[in-house]
Order: structure tokens, then sequence, then C-alpha cells
């Protein structure tokens, strides 16, 4: 593995187009000096086998690809430990890079005025997230968007619900936030606070419950009005889990 300078940003590129991978990396060594470029890859299959030598703390992500594209690459991590900024030559892919969870979208050809505004939010966040360290530890969550990141408060999170490799976030004042982590993820960043997982697709914040029902089945009434299924396997412990939590408040 190579030696990381603790004060730059390490990254690596990702594109199938020789032109491509070598015109950004000229055009940050250039221009940015706060990045460190690791590597180069070609393909989803060496870009994975990179990221897993390297270690990279950012990647650079075309997203048009043969055989495999930038978005079936990052299906391939349930949690990553790495900052996202796609790269293309098409504007319409900006929603789906939302819900990838991407720090930004730079379009081809490369703006280097844009190029600069995106590594000063790479910096950010690094800073933010090496102050407030692991979020398993932390009454916040630090999680990436399009244009930068939002850092949430824990106990301000409602409910997390699933869809596929994404989690959709709603906090008490109703506003979600999409984020490309898996429930899973967040189950075990959640343990050390009042969250419940109901069922596969749901993660409540006890804080938060209005009323439970078993009359046609089990529900949670939160305080936003939403209701959310309790699995019937799920329901003793959901129960104790909310007389533990009452008695502790």
């Amino acid at each position: 593995m190579p030696t990381q300078n603790a004060d730059k940003i390490t990254a690596i590129i990702v594109d199938d187009e020789l032109h491509g991978r070598e015109n950004l990396k000229q055009i940050i060594e250039t221009y940015c000096p706060e990045l460190e470029i690791q590597g180069l890859a070609d393909s989803v299959v060496a870009a994975r086998v990179l990221v897993s030598r390297v270690h990279p703390e950012v990647v650079f992500l075309d997203i048009n690809m043969p055989v495999l594209d930038g978005f079936d690459f990052l299906e391939e991590y349930d949690e990553r430990s790495f900052m996202v900024v796609f790269v293309s030559v098409h504007e319409e892919f900006g929603i789906h890079a939302l819900k990838a969870g991407a720090v930004d979208y730079l379009m081809k050809p490369i703006s280097i005025k844009e190029l600069k505004q995106t590594v000063k939010k790479l910096g950010l966040l690094k800073q933010k997230m090496q102050k407030e360290g692991s979020t398993t530890e932390m009454d916040k969550l630090v999680i990436p968007g399009t244009h930068g990141f939002d850092v949430l408060n824990i106990e301000d999170i409602l409910r997390l619900e699933a869809d596929g490799c994404y989690t959709t976030i709603t906090t008490k004042e109703g506003k979600t936030t999409i984020v490309s982590r898996t429930l899973k993820n967040f189950e075990v960043t959640l343990s050390k606070h009042p969250f419940f997982r109901t069922h596969k697709s749901h993660i409540i914040n006890l804080k938060y419950i209005k009323d439970f029902s078993n009359l046609s089945g089990n529900f949670v009434t939160l305080t936003d009005g939403s209701k959310v299924e309790i699995s019937r396997r799920k329901t003793p412990d959901f129960i104790q889990k909310v007389k533990s939590f009452l008695k502790s408040v």
C-alpha cells in the first residue's frame, strides 16, 4: 500500500478512456495540489482491485463504461470507505448520482473552476469526518450529497427506510435524504442509540413513537403520523425495547 500524506486527499481515477484518465490526472496535478492521485483504472474490475490495494479517500468515477458502469461499481459496496465524485459527459444522471451518495458531479470537459470547488468540498468533508470520528460513537451523521454534505443530528432522525442498496432518512422536521448505504449499515451505526429495526425495511427512533396497535397486524404510529409495520417475529423484542427505553428517560 502506498504511503499516504496525511495533509493530502488520496484519490484514484476510474475511466475506460485513456484520454479521460490522463487528462483528469494532469489537471488535478496542475491545479489541485490538495489531491494525491494513487492510481488509474480503466474498468470496474480494475477499480475494485485498485481500491482494495490503495484504499483511496476519493474515487473520481466515470459513469458510462462498457460491460459494467460506474453505478455497477458502487453496488459492489454495502459500506463505502471512500467518497465519490462522478465524472460524465451526460447531465441526465444527476438524480441517480444523488441517490448514490456522490459528493459532486463533474461534467466533461472538466472545468478547472468547478473541479477546485469540488476539491474544497472534499477537504471540508474529510475535516468534518476526522473531527467527529466514527459515526458509531457520535451524536451526528455525516451524509454526502450531490453538492456537498449534510450533518444530521442522530436524535433528530425519525425513521429510516430501505430501498435496495439505498436508505431514505426522514427527520422529525420531515426532511428526507437518500443515501447509498444499506439499512444494515445504519442498524450497526445506530446501535448505541434508541433505534429499533421493526422490519427488514424499517428502522425507527423510539423517541418518536405515538402509539402501537396489533388490531390488523402490528403497526407503530410515529409523531409525524406515519405508520410502520413491525414483523411478528420482532414484536416481542420491540415491546421489551420500548419498556426499557421508557424506564431510562
